[in-house]
């Protein structure tokens, strides 16, 4: 019974963490460029209470007694699906259709990995420049790993971009010419390997493999850059509802068992009487 204690209390553990994987979907639900999350659930050991043995005349009884130990939270794996375009009316609004990130240098100038496109065009630290940077300041990197710097007279909401990234600003005569800067996406091999840091984006790790440019790399299936639109969560209310009622049926069950367990020890404790 004292088994049934443990194994009922990591079932609420692992319950727990579930309830605390959709709360925050539901919380990102209108975050740009979030990505859901979801709790991965592993079985812990099994105890054997009897093995599998022969009977008198030597024929096996493959059947053996086990009883397992509980569950725990393996993994939280990202769910990295499509969010829906949502217009917007900023001319630094970018939306990524297709597996792409958005890079930027964070305040110690190693790259992260973003979905969320919701860019400014704010003034460069030269005299006339203007840089494409973060809602955060943080400077967006084009296709060659470099900030986006423009220097001359560019008025920002003149500047237009390509479904390739490429950057565009009208000549006299209204036609629009490249400026020499192409927004940069890259991809992973394993999306799921990223590391969250917060703020709808990610950075490398060994699992998620080196980012591979979209610009250079080969049999890559090109991402399509939307000027104008956001990407909005891929969170599905309707399903993290469900899951949450889910989980909360789980994390009862869990409950009662532990309540029962306590009733049949005080019943044990009382036999004497």
């Amino acid at each position: 019974m004292v088994r049934s204690l443990w194994s009922a209390a990591t079932g609420m553990n692992a319950q727990q963490t579930n309830v605390d994987t959709i709360a925050n979907n539901l919380a990102n639900v209108n975050s740009t460029g979030f990505k859901a999350q979801g709790a991965q659930f592993k079985s812990l050991l099994y105890q054997n209470l009897k093995s599998a043995t022969t009977t008198a005349n030597g024929n096996p009884k493959p059947t053996s007694s086990q009883v397992g130990l509980g569950v725990r939270t393996a993994a939280l794996e990202q769910y990295f699906s499509q969010g829906s375009l949502l217009d917007n009316a900023s001319d630094s609004a970018f939306a990524i259709s297709g597996d792409g990130f958005f890079a930027y240098n964070d305040a110690d100038g190693k790259p992260v990995y973003t979905r969320n496109g919701d860019f400014v065009w704010a003034i460069g630290e030269g005299a006339g420049q203007i840089m494409l940077t973060t809602s955060d300041g943080n400077p967006i990197l084009s296709s060659t790993n470099a900030p986006i710097t423009l220097a001359g007279d560019y008025v920002s909401n003149k500047l237009t971009v390509g479904q390739d990234g490429t950057i565009y600003y009208p000549d006299a005569n209204g036609v629009p010419q490249e400026v020499g800067f192409k927004i940069g996406l890259w991809q992973f091999q394993n999306p799921n390997g990223l590391e969250r840091v917060g703020n709808s984006s990610w950075v490398q790790t060994g699992a998620s493999g080196e980012p591979m440019n979209e610009a250079n790399a080969a049999n890559l299936k090109k991402s399509i850059i939307r000027q104008g639109y956001l990407e909005g969560s891929n969170v599905n209310v309707a399903t993290e509802m469900v899951n949450l009622i889910v989980a909360q049926r789980a994390y009862e069950m869990n409950s009662t068992a532990i309540t029962t367990t306590d009733s049949m020890m005080q019943t044990a404790n009382q036999l004497k009487r």
